[in-house]
C-alpha cells in the first residue's frame, strides 16, 4: 500500500471517536488536564484518541505533544536509542559515551517530561504500548511523574493495565476503550470513503467491519486496500480484495532474511506488518508458520514450532508482540 494510509490521513477528533464513554472522558480530560492510563484491546483506537486529546489539548501539538512507543523504545539497543533522531537531541556525546541503556532511557523519559511547552502550559508525553515497560523503569518513571507533575500530562496506553505497578495507576485516571462494534465501524467507514468519494454499499461495509472483528484500524486499511483495487468497497470487491491479500511473500521473504542472519531486514518486514498494515501478533505467528511449513522440514520445521509454541504463550499473556516475534525471528538466524 503506497499511498498514504487513511489511518493517518482520517485521523479522528474527539467528536468523531465512535464510542461515547470515551468521547465523554476525554472532553472531561479537556476541562482538566490529568494523566490517564487509557486501556483497551489491539486496535480500539487508543493511540488514536491519545492524538485526539492532544490535538484539542494543544495549540501547537506537533512540538507539544511527545509519543514514546514503549515497545520500539526500549527494544533497542543502547547504540540504537543514542542516534534516534527522536531521542539524540537529549544525549549529549559524553553521556552516549559513559551511560548504561537503562541510563539513557531513564534520561530521555525525564528529559521528555522536562520539555518546555511550546504552547499553553503544560506538554503531553504519551507512552504507547506500556505493557512493555520493565519494573525497574517503572519505578523510575513513576519519580519523573511526581517531579514533573505541574507541568506534564502523561498518557500511558496498554493492553494490560494490571502490568502497571499500583503507584503509576494511582496516579492515572483510567480510560477503558472496549472495541467498537461492528455497526460502530461502519459509521467510521461510511464517514472515511464520503470523504473520500468511493462508492460503497451496506453489504460489503458489514463484511469489512465482520473481517476486522472489532480492530478499527484493520478495518480502515482493509477498505483502503479494496478502494485502491477495486474503486469501491462492496460485498464483491471487498471479497475478491481481502481473499487476495496475501502475507506469503512478506512472511516468506521475512523468514528467509532471518535465516540468513539478515535480522535488521526481517525485523523491519515485521515491523510493516504490525505497524504500517495492523496485523496483530497472534495473527502473524499463525501466517509464519503457515509459511514455515511449506518451507522447512525436518529439524527446522520443528524448531520452528518449538519457538512458536514459547512465542504464542507470551503472546497470550499480553505482552509485546514486536518483541517476542523478533525473539523469534533471531533464533532462527543465530546460527547463520
Amino acid at each position: 500500500m503506497d499511498a498514504p494510509l487513511w489511518t493517518d490521513t482520517h485521523a479522528p477528533g474527539i467528536d468523531d471517536l465512535p464510542q461515547s464513554s470515551v468521547r465523554d472522558r476525554l472532553r472531561n480530560a479537556l476541562d482538566e488536564p490529568q494523566n490517564l492510563v487509557v486501556h483497551g484491546p489491539v486496535g480500539a483506537g487508543k493511540t488514536a484518541a491519545v492524538r485526539a486529546l492532544a490535538r484539542e489539548a494543544h495549540a501547537d501539538a506537533e512540538n507539544d505533544l511527545v509519543e514514546v512507543n514503549v515497545a520500539d523504545f526500549f527494544g533497542m539497543t543502547k547504540k540504537e536509542v543514542s542516534e534516534d533522531p527522536r531521542f539524540s537531541r537529549f544525549i549529549s556525546a559524553k553521556r552516549r559515551r559513559n551511560s548504561s541503556k537503562a541510563d539513557l532511557i531513564n534520561h530521555v523519559l525525564k528529559e521528555s517530561a522536562s520539555y518546555a511547552p511550546v504552547s499553553g502550559d503544560y506538554t503531553t508525553v504519551v507512552l504507547d504500548n506500556a505493557e512493555a515497560i520493565r519494573e525497574d523503569f517503572q519505578q523510575a518513571l513513576r519519580r519523573v511523574m511526581e517531579q514533573y507533575h505541574a507541568t506534564t500530562q502523561f498518557v500511558i496506553t496498554t493492553r494490560q493495565p494490571t502490568k502497571l505497578i499500583p503507584p503509576i495507576r494511582s496516579r492515572c485516571f483510567p480510560v477503558s476503550v472496549r472495541a467498537p462494534t461492528d455497526a460502530e465501524t461502519v459509521a467510521v467507514l461510511e464517514s472515511i470513503l464520503a470523504e473520500e468519494g468511493v462508492d460503497s454499499d451496506a453489504d460489503g461495509l458489514e463484511f469489512v467491519a465482520g473481517y476486522a472483528d472489532g480492530n478499527l484500524r484493520k478495518a480502515i486499511l482493509a477498505a483502503q486496500t479494496t478502494a485502491e483495487e477495486a474503486g469501491e468497497v462492496t460485498m464483491d470487491a471487498a471479497y475478491g480484495a481481502l481473499q487476495d491479500v496475501g502475507l506469503d511473500d512478506d512472511v516468506r521473504g521475512m523468514l528467509d532474511d532471518a535465516a540468513s542472519g539478515d535480522f535488521t531486514d526481517a525485523r523491519s518486514t515485521l515491523d510493516d506488518l504490525l505497524v504500517d498494515e495492523g496485523y496483530e501478533g497472534p495473527e502473524l505467528l499463525r501466517e509464519l508458520l503457515r509459511v514455515g511449513r511449506s518451507k522447512y522440514s525436518g529439524d527446522e520445521l520443528a524448531e520452528l514450532h518449538a519457538l512458536a509454541g514459547e512465542v504464542e504463550f507470551e503472546l497470550n499473556e499480553g505482552t509485546n508482540d514486536r518483541v517476542h516475534l523478533s525473539r523469534l525471528l533471531a533464533e532462527l538466524g543465530r546460527d547463520a
